[in-house]
């Protein structure tokens, strides 16, 4: 039984996955993931510091959402360690902003111990007027040329959205990491 084989198995026991959910402050994350919660988001805070939420999709998923004001994004280092997948939120109604989002989404992607999570980009805020087509954010972030990590786009409204939507683009992600990192015994 080889190395990976092992790892396998012991993943498999413990049938977790640490996802971690980043963006710039106002992007949506909070949103995104109390709606996926079923829970109100009438009323959202800013997040100073991070949430731990546990979702439930064919196996335990934590998500980590962490804050994402400049101030707060020199920490987000100390929370790669062990992250197999990467949710990146995009303000898509921002367009003032969106080059300092691919900027923080470029120095992520070269963090080693991101190396390998599979990256998942929500292009928000798809209702409102002016708000960056999805294929827009894609060739902004220059995702096609992305080769070391997997990674999709997915458009979306977190305030109106349905939770099972936003629930469907999570669960690419975890179908992802679980196809590398399962055993399908």
């Amino acid at each position: 039984m080889g190395l990976l084989s092992i790892i396998r198995k012991l993943r498999e026991e413990e049938r977790e996955m640490r996802v971690l959910i980043l963006g710039l402050d106002g992007a949506g994350k909070t949103t995104i993931v109390k709606k996926i919660m079923g829970r109100d988001v009438n009323v959202i805070e800013p997040t100073l510091g991070f949430n731990i939420e546990t979702i439930p999709i064919e196996l335990e998923v934590n998500v980590w959402d962490v804050g994402g004001q400049k101030s707060i994004r020199t920490f987000w280092k100390n929370y790669f360690e062990q992250t197999e997948g990467l949710v990146w939120v995009v303000d898509c109604s921002d367009r003032s902003r969106l080059e300092t989002c691919k900027e923080e989404l470029s120095q992520l992607l070269l963090e080693e111990r991101l190396d390998g999570a599979t990256l998942l980009v929500m292009a928000n805020k798809q209702d409102l007027p002016g708000a960056a087509s999805v294929d827009e954010i894609q060739k902004l972030l220059g995702l096609d040329d992305i080769t070391t990590h997997h990674w999709s786009i997915r458009g979306c409204s977190g305030v109106k959205d349905e939770s099972t939507s936003l629930n469907g683009h999570l669960k690419w992600l975890t179908g992802d990491v679980a196809s590398r990192c399962f055993s399908r015994d």
